[in-house]
């Protein structure tokens, strides 16, 4: 079993867009049957028990993808023992990250757009404040790395 851990500040729009986007992807290569746990998570608890944003949603759902079961929640020391992925969003995200992190666990925390091939960018940026098109292109964003990150589990269990 392989688990991913998806984080960003109030875990309502880019961390739970990734868990549903990377879900999507592992059920759309019918892939199913290997086991990957997804979750996602906030550095902060100001949203905790809230749905996703709903223009995360509602973007989301324009590219097939269900948001609406996801509920945000705090990340917490434990998570580093539990999930092979820690995958932050931003360079803030994975300081405060850093900072929880228990010895020996820092090699599981990683910045999501690590995994990305069509983009340079290294952090997903919050749309939070921004317009739609900002939301659009955390999608973009999130496909891209998703693919990326698939591919890497996908060639450790093959190992």
């Amino acid at each position: 079993m392989t688990k991913v851990l998806f984080v960003c500040m109030g875990n309502i729009c880019r961390s739970p867009t990734a868990h549903g986007v990377f879900l999507k992807i592992i059920k759309d290569q019918l892939l199913n049957n290997i086991m990957i746990e997804v979750d996602s998570a906030g550095t902060h608890a100001y949203h905790v028990g809230e749905q996703p944003d709903p223009r995360s949603q509602s973007a989301a759902l324009r590219r097939g993808v269900d948001l609406s079961s996801l509920r945000a929640r705090k990340v917490n020391e434990r998570d580093f023992e539990c999930f092979d992925y820690v995958l932050a969003m931003d360079y803030e995200n994975y300081s405060n990250l850093e900072r929880i992190c228990p010895a020996g666990f820092e090699h599981r925390l990683r910045l999501f757009l690590d995994f990305a091939s069509e983009f340079e960018e290294k952090e997903v940026p919050d749309p939070y404040y921004g317009g739609d098109k900002g939301f659009e292109h955390v999608l973009d964003l999130v496909e891209d790395a998703s693919r990326g990150l698939l591919k890497e589990i996908l060639q450790t269990l093959n190992k």
